[in-house]
């Protein structure tokens, strides 16, 4: 059964929470990460990972959840996409020339390639795809995949992932104003978003942009 944003997002932080602690976190410490209502929210998501196969529980003990094999066979299949994603844009693309939105240039040979493999493979660099569009005016489109580089800090006006109450993520334009965040859309058609500093966290920035055309 497939898993709902939040219901991943709880699996998620008690799994990194394991191994990195050696012991599961309490419901209001999940509750606390999450910004959940009330422990009582975080045993009804508890119960639904339980029903679904991702999560073992013992009733009758405190922090006594475990991480199933349905889990990491999850993760597998995430990290196998990925790899899909990488293969597809790994390889050397030769480089014909330049061209403009204009007159025909006349035919060009040359024998460079492009690789974009040193990208993707730094460390910390990361792919997502991207879904709506609020950054159409900045030639990103819904469908689109975005490499981001993995960073707590920004420059004002740098499009960065920015992780809202600790909940939703967004793409947008980052910019600190005093007392308040200004994350702007790309699109004329839509209000900037303004939150205090500690609504909003800084997850990674914009490197590049893949899109395909079939």
């Amino acid at each position: 059964m497939a898993l709902t944003k939040r219901q991943s997002q709880v699996l998620t932080y008690v799994a990194e929470f394991i191994a990195a602690n050696h012991y599961c976190p309490s419901f209001e410490e999940i509750a606390k990460r999450m910004n959940l209502a009330s422990a009582a929210t975080v045993h009804k998501h508890i119960l639904v990972l339980d029903e679904k196969g991702y999560l073992k529980r013992d009733a009758h003990r405190s922090r006594a959840l475990e991480v199933t094999d349905k889990y990491y066979e999850l993760l597998d299949r995430d990290e196998r996409r990925l790899d899909r994603y990488h293969r597809d844009v790994k390889y050397g693309t030769p480089l014909a020339g330049e061209i403009v939105a204009g007159q025909p240039l006349e035919a060009y040979e040359n024998h460079e390639n492009l690789s974009f493999d040193d990208v993707i493979r730094q460390e910390g660099v990361f792919a997502l795809r991207v879904k709506g569009n609020s950054m159409v005016d900045d030639h990103i489109l819904d469908g689109d995949y975005v490499l981001i580089e993995k960073t707590s800090r920004a420059q004002p006006g740098e499009i960065v992932v920015a992780l809202v109450d600790q909940s939703e993520t967004t793409l947008k334009r980052y910019f600190p104003e005093g007392t308040l965040v200004r994350l702007q859309p790309a699109n004329m058609e839509m209000e900037p978003i303004l939150l205090s500093p500690d609504r909003v966290e800084v997850q990674g920035r914009l490197i590049a942009v893949h899109r395909r055309y079939r």
